[in-house]
């Protein structure tokens, strides 16, 4: 099966098949792996479920146990035989997990309700969809959109226009909170038991200047990655305190970023593995974020016609992948949705796919 580069994370590490007490942390969520034998709790499975949130992935990579696993998201199963995944909802009794419901649309994934799913106002939401879910999984139902009657399959996950015949996907993915803790970018390695790593096996680096990854040296601050990841290994959602000649700084784990403790300005970090390469760790650049332009070709975000450019995207796209950004050119105001990927003008209300591309 083929996933998008954008939508896979080849290079995440999760905890091997490690007994856990279920969910903490406050999440109502827990994917979970079983080899024939048992199902094991996943380790950092908050990485997973900040991409299944997300209507346009379609899957992601992990490191699991020494080997690669590849999770389909829409069937829920992974490529690899003999080896099955779940994932199981913990809620309160009476209380029900906010859920999305999407179509494909030309380009887009569209909630069902929502503004940018059709010009015209349709007659369910995705509340009103989960209901009927609810009641019948494998069940159809019909609605109408304007003077267009469609009926929704459960089973086959498919819309199809009763009067055209057209098909359209449908997806049903949970809506991102703020107890799934942030991905921090693709390159991200989460935390992983003491005994799997090593003093000087990973790089801590922050984003400097010019969109370059920068990695953290005892001369210039009081910590080098080492020291970082022997304190991230002691409390992975723990902070740590650093300083340089001119200011101290706050280091979040569990956000991912350092914070200039005078002045409040925040920068991305991320934790990568330190494969022994010559290369310079510096040399790592931020990745590029495009839109879809009116000729249909690829466009970068840059500061030379917007206020807003890749690197700048990036920091918000770390500290929480599922956000909006707003943003103005010199003719037009945009809401940029890092969960739909979609660009939209505030004042035409047209809508255009964006992409994140690794460099």
């Amino acid at each position: 099966m083929y996933f998008p580069h954008h939508n896979m994370d080849s290079g995440l590490l999760m905890g091997g098949w490690q007994e856990t007490p279920g969910p903490v942390n406050g999440k109502h969520y827990e994917w979970q792996l079983s080899n024939g034998r048992q199902w094991k709790p996943i380790d950092n499975d908050h990485v997973i479920e900040t991409h299944y949130c997300q209507p346009g992935a379609k899957g992601i990579t992990i490191n699991f146990d020494e080997m690669k696993v590849s999770i389909d998201f829409d069937k829920l199963e992974t490529l690899t035989p003999g080896l099955k995944v779940q994932r199981l909802s913990f809620l309160p009794q009476g209380q029900t997990e906010d859920v999305g419901w999407y179509f494909r649309d030309d380009q887009l994934w569209c909630e069902y309700g929502s503004q940018s799913s059709s010009t015209l106002s349709s007659s369910i939401s995705s509340r009103d969809i989960e209901h009927q879910f609810s009641l019948n999984p494998r069940g159809t139902f019909s609605f109408t959109v304007g003077l267009m009657t469609y009926s929704l399959d459960f089973p086959t996950m498919t819309q199809t226009n009763c009067i055209t015949g057209l098909n359209r996907n449908v997806r049903r993915r949970p809506k991102f909170t703020s107890s799934a803790q942030s991905l921090s970018s693709t390159s991200v390695f989460p935390a992983a038991s003491s005994s799997q790593l090593s003093d000087g096996g990973y790089k801590w680096e922050f984003m400097g200047d010019e969109g370059r990854w920068t990695e953290y040296k005892a001369h210039i601050c009081s910590y080098d990655s080492a020291a970082i990841e022997r304190q991230y290994q002691l409390n992975p959602r723990g902070q740590i305190n650093f300083r340089t000649k001119k200011f101290s700084y706050t280091l979040d784990f569990s956000k991912m970023c350092q914070v200039n403790d005078s002045l409040g300005t925040t920068r991305a970090v991320r934790r990568t593995a330190d494969n022994g390469s010559q290369q310079n760790s510096s040399l790592g650049s931020v990745p590029r974020w495009q839109f879809r332009d009116i000729g249909r070709s690829w466009t970068d975000y840059s500061k030379a016609n917007s206020t807003i450019s890749s690197q700048d995207i990036e920091l918000q796209y770390q500290q929480n992948p599922s956000g909006i950004i707003t943003f103005a050119t010199s003719e037009f105001s945009y809401e940029l949705n890092l969960a739909a990927m979609t660009q939209r003008n505030l004042s035409t209300n047209t809508t255009r796919p964006v992409r994140r591309l690794n460099q």
